[in-house]
């Protein structure tokens, strides 16, 4: 197997690797936090308009996380830095 091949494959592998551990960690905060959202709304009804603007917040900021995660594979697998050490330019 030539280098080329090998950073290909490992390319790929932590590509599937950070898109499957770094999904997880968003999915889970994110049910958490609309179970907690409907729990405190329905604790106070009152309150829901407020509770609701800081749920689709804070589900923005957990959201991101994933959305880094899948760009660091896209550049994993479309724009490797790696090539270029292979191919003599760096």
């Amino acid at each position: 197997m030539d280098t080329t091949a090998i950073i290909g494959l490992t390319s790929m592998i932590v590509a599937g690797l950070t898109i499957a551990l770094g999904s997880i960690g968003p999915a889970f905060a994110e049910g958490r936090a609309v179970a907690e959202a409907l729990r405190a709304i329905a604790q106070q009804p009152d309150e829901s308009n407020t509770i609701t603007r800081t749920l689709f917040v804070g589900m923005a900021l957990i959201e991101s996380t994933a959305i880094y995660c899948f760009l660091v594979s896209m550049i994993l697998i479309f724009f490797n830095p790696f090539w270029n050490q292979i191919s003599g330019g760096g």
